[in-house]
């Protein structure tokens, strides 16, 4: 009680000064008329780390960025308080140490009698921490929102793609059975050459949509990046032109990945393409490899090993706007008609597809350097590669064998109709449904069928479902999925034989061959 009573005791200004030096959280302090520090709280001793003795008398712009100097904030503060009554705003402050804190601060003029500004009554509060978890949590929102709308790009593209190829598969099938039954007309070939160059362009663009939508078949080998490289530098020479110089080179002996080596050798000549539009009077690209140890996660990669393969020119670069959405589906600084967008976005989705990522470095003016991550693969690994299912059938040799009897199975007629149409080319019988439901009647009536051949992708019952209901009526019944999709459902048989579309009859023999001929 008797501290009571002495606090009740004291004046007004002891009191006010007692509740100013008990706040820890607030820097609040008195500036005289010429902006220079009359008081010192223990809340601004702990901000600013000055002790009242080194700071009393000194000028208050001394808390203030150099660049705010510069614009003579510091003057403007103390006009703006003393005019409007009031000054408030948020920036930068400088500490004793150098340092730098977030401030919210607020300047109000103390008056005396007559309306006079004696002094300045100053308050500030370091706001860095919540500034801070505010631009975190936005960071978060952002990358959640680009994350969300790239997944929503890739089941558009994924979609569009799948619908594409199977346009194409009717467009290429029709194009390879006409030019056998055409006149020997040299302009007639040259139209049907010319329109199906067309349609494997078209069909190379469905590819790299499945590649940036992570939906494009993979065939996974055990790869040495450097001899990759190496082996293409021919290649990169014609391709490029005398005006490109190009360097390559390989930091130590690098460890092997598991990536499709087709795919990985489109997506460097794709970079070194880009790298040269780049460079229109000419320049140097330079591709180097090496690995990686990863300590923390980094740019979406776990912590481990991992091959980074760099292509790196001396062009125009990119300003920080163009590279951040540079991997993104069809967006491109080329003309029109001069680029589609999604080569680096096909690059990053054969990465991610193995397991790796891309990153981009680029200045302005100063060039750009494409590295992809790809992690290191252990000998088990690497041995798993060799079996990939699908080598066989790129090994073995077409053999007609006996004429099968064979189920197709596909939603789409168009394609349906173009897959039996080959068939029947190559002497095979052929019976055309367009469900699985139909599918399964065909199997339960007639059980003479040798081969089925279903398209994934179909309503109401998929390929992979089919194929599990028609092995219950028939275990022996040998069957080829055909999808333009990479991935199957969780615990679909991946031995299955996969006719990747839109596919050509060539292929078509392939699988046939890998399957075997017809038992008798």
């Amino acid at each position: 009680m008797t501290e009571i009573r002495s606090v009740h005791t004291m004046s007004e200004a002891d009191r006010y000064r007692l509740l100013i030096d008990a706040i820890a959280d607030y820097a609040i302090y008195m500036l005289d008329a010429g902006g220079y520090v009359a008081s010192w709280n223990p809340g601004a001793q702990r901000f600013k780390g000055y002790r009242a003795e080194e700071i009393l008398g000194q000028h208050f712009s001394r808390f203030y960025t150099p660049e705010d100097r510069a614009v003579d904030l510091p003057a403007r503060a103390l006009r703006t308080a003393e005019t409007e009554g009031r000054f408030e705003n948020e920036g930068w402050r400088v500490r004793k140490d150098g340092s730098r804190f977030w401030a919210h601060v607020i300047i109000d003029p103390i008056r005396d009698e007559d309306g006079r500004t004696i002094g300045f009554a100053k308050v500030t509060r370091d706001l860095t921490e919540r500034r801070e978890a505010a631009q975190s949590l936005a960071q978060t929102k952002e990358e959640l929102l680009q994350s969300q709308k790239m997944e929503a790009i890739g089941r558009l593209t994924g979609g569009v793609a799948h619908d594409f190829n199977n346009l194409l598969m009717a467009i290429t099938g029709s194009l390879e059975l006409l030019r056998k039954r055409i006149p020997d007309d040299p302009r007639l070939i040259r139209l049907i050459d010319n329109a199906m160059q067309g349609a494997r362009r078209g069909a190379s663009l469905t590819q790299r949509m499945l590649a940036f939508a992570r939906r494009q078949e993979l065939r996974p080998d055990f790869v040495d990046v450097a001899a990759l490289v190496s082996s293409m530098t021919e290649l990169l020479s014609r391709s490029l032109g005398p005006g490109v110089e190009i360097e390559t080179y390989t930091i130590g002996p690098l460890s092997r990945v598991l990536i499709d080596a087709n795919q990985l050798e489109l997506a460097i000549l794709n970079l070194a393409v880009n790298a040269k539009d780049a460079m229109p009077d000419g320049g140097r690209l330079t591709i180097s490899a090496r690995d990686e140890v990863l300590a923390s996660r980094q740019s979406g990669l776990p912590p481990g090993r991992y091959v980074t393969l760099s292509l790196t020119d001396t062009g125009t670069g990119m300003d920080e706007e163009t590279l951040t959405h540079a991997t993104e589906p069809f967006f491109t600084t080329k003309g029109v008609g001069k680029g589609t967008g999604l080569g680096l976005a096909m690059v990053r989705g054969l990465t991610e597809q193995s397991g790796g990522t891309v990153t981009l470095e680029s200045t302005l003016g100063t060039g750009t350097t494409v590295t992809l991550w790809l992690p290191e693969v252990t000998g088990e690994a690497a041995e798993m590669a060799a079996t990939e299912p699908g080598d066989a059938a790129e090994a073995a040799e077409p053999d007609a064998g006996r004429p099968l009897r064979v189920l197709v199975v596909d939603d789409d007629f168009l394609v349906a109709m173009n897959t039996s149409a080959m068939l029947e080319d190559l002497g095979h019988e052929v019976v055309e449904v367009h469900s699985g439901q139909l599918a399964l009647e065909q199997l339960k009536t007639n059980n003479g069928f040798d081969l089925m051949i279903t398209d994934q992708a179909m309503p109401q019952m998929t390929g992979i479902q089919l194929i599990g209901a028609a092995h219950e009526l028939n275990p022996h019944l040998r069957v080829v999925l055909a999808t333009g999709y990479a991935e199957l459902p969780p615990g679909a048989d991946q031995t299955i034989p996969r006719l990747s579309k839109p596919f050509f009859q060539s292929d078509l023999e392939k699988v046939l061959a890998q399957i075997g001929p017809r038992a008798d």
